[in-house]
């Protein structure tokens, strides 16, 4: 039975600090990396993404749950994006005050209007989950979030497996290395993005990520990259002035790109209001999806993963509408819902509020955002919410409850930061990929999962900016 790192080994000072150099070194020699740039100017700079010493144990049970439960997501998204009149009524109060909701809804409404070009829909998401303490001292999977753009960190987390094999088989645990699961999302991600190539029709057509100018998480990219280019499949790497600039569509609404015929659009770019620096931008992402070439995700598909369709979703009887004959599938996802409150004007609202106000520790404050270090935690909470209580603002909000894991000691290897021992909290994210061709559900997979663990201090756990850092999962 594996119980995970024992004390000698997590206390022999000595051996932590050579396993920790190797460690280092290891990261970088398998491609746990990022490219930072100083200036615009400078050099690029390489050094290892932020991981954790040991992987952390847990429970099998969770582990697998959060897997098997990933294919019922996907599913459950795809549903949501067919259906204009759910996402209507979930967003209706949410438009009308955030405004950059709002301008990706107007997209979909034109969409719906003009009609969709194309009938396959490819779907790369991820569902995070923290294991939330019961009172008996047992852990239940309660979900934090589903990323439905941009679900990043599939590349890196494929080159874990091996690294934390090699420090546990240097630290003399060798049976311990032999129960990190493998992972090989990148791979999985890719599988999906060429069967909807494939399914495009069109050889000579590229797959084309949607990018910022300068990005830190370009390797986490390239190894999808990589794995399509294994399939001979071209990718071209492009940002939304260069749609804008050389983009056009033919009168089959084929989309070209510096005369490239694009097949299928991979964003990596465009979830946040600050992605879009001026019209062009928003002209450019309306473009793209208008045309013929597979959108991941499309503009439906992006709004289904909003925080206010989240919350609806936990009401009562709505996940039912979407697994009519499955009741035993809903009852499963339900079972991942945190506690989700609506801050919509009238009775409901107020009493969120009012609960939040008496107790913002137990809370998460939750914007209608992606990419971390949005949510809103503790005082803060008061602070805003005393601001727009009032106001018809507090329904770009939702307010989540505050899930409370078990802490494991790790060490946490981040650039520049003390080798100490450390209270840890971890995030298990499960990657989805499915592939629908008009009613067909031609793939719909669990390709792979995402451990984060970050210092028991720390609110938010951002990768890339050292708040976390990337981790494999023992389950015992």
């Amino acid at each position: 039975m594996v119980h995970g790192i024992p004390d000698e080994v997590m206390m022999n000072i000595t051996l932590i600090k050579d396993l920790a150099d190797v460690a280092k070194d290891a990261a970088l020699q398998q491609g746990v990396i990022l490219r930072m740039h100083e200036t615009p100017n400078s050099s690029e700079i390489v050094t290892y993404v932020p991981v954790s010493l040991f992987p952390t144990p847990m429970p099998k049970a969770v582990f697998f749950q959060a897997l098997a439960l990933q294919t019922h997501y996907n599913t459950l998204v795809d549903k949501i994006s067919q259906d204009p009149d759910f996402l209507q009524d979930a967003l209706a109060s949410t438009i009308a005050v955030d405004d950059f909701t709002a301008r990706l809804f107007r997209i979909h409404q034109e969409i719906l209007k003009e009609g969709r070009s194309q009938n396959i829909v490819l779907g790369l998401n991820r569902s995070d989950y923290m294991l939330d303490q019961r009172e008996d001292g047992t852990s239940s999977l309660k979900q934090i979030e589903i990323n439905t753009f941009a679900a990043s960190l599939g590349g890196l987390s494929s080159r874990m497996p091996d690294l934390h094999r090699q420090i546990l088989q240097m630290a003399g645990q060798l049976e311990e290395s032999q129960f990190i699961p493998g992972n090989n999302t990148a791979a999985g991600l890719a599988g999906a993005i060429a069967k909807a190539w494939e399914l495009y029709g069109s050889e000579r057509a590229v797959v084309m990520f949607l990018v910022e100018d300068n990005s830190r998480n370009i390797f986490d990219q390239r190894y999808v990259e990589c794995e399509l280019w294994k399939r001979n499949i071209p990718t071209t790497r492009k940002r939304f002035d260069n749609v804008f600039t050389t983009g056009s569509l033919d009168q089959d609404k084929r989309l070209f790109v510096h005369d490239l015929e694009v097949g299928v659009v991979y964003f990596r770019h465009g979830y946040m209001p600050q992605h879009y620096l001026s019209e062009k931008c928003w002209d450019a992402r309306l473009l793209i999806d208008r045309s013929l070439a597979v959108k991941c995700p499309d503009i439906s598909t992006h709004l289904a993963g909003t925080k206010k369709v989240q919350q609806v979703l936990a009401k009562p009887g709505v996940l039912e509408k979407f697994f009519p004959d499955q009741p035993q599938v809903a009852e499963q996802i339900r079972a991942t819902f945190a506690g989700l409150y609506t801050l919509e004007m009238g009775p409901e609202g107020d009493k969120t509020i009012a609960r939040a106000l008496t107790s913002p520790d137990r809370f998460v404050l939750n914007p209608q955002r992606k990419g971390g270090g949005n949510n809103i935690y503790g005082s803060e909470i008061c602070d805003v919410l005393e601001e727009i209580k009032e106001s018809t603002e507090r329904m770009a909000y939702i307010l989540m409850d505050k899930i409370l894991p078990t802490p494991s000691k790790n060490y946490l290897l981040i650039q520049d930061s003390p080798l100490q021992i450390t209270n840890c909290l971890s995030e298990l994210g499960a990657f989805g990929a499915y592939v629908r061709r008009g009613k067909e559900m031609v793939i719909n997979e669990c390709v792979g999962h995402l451990l984060r663990t970050k210092s028991s201090e720390q609110l938010e756990g951002h990768v890339l900016v050292g708040l976390a850092v990337l981790d494999n999962p023992l389950p015992i």
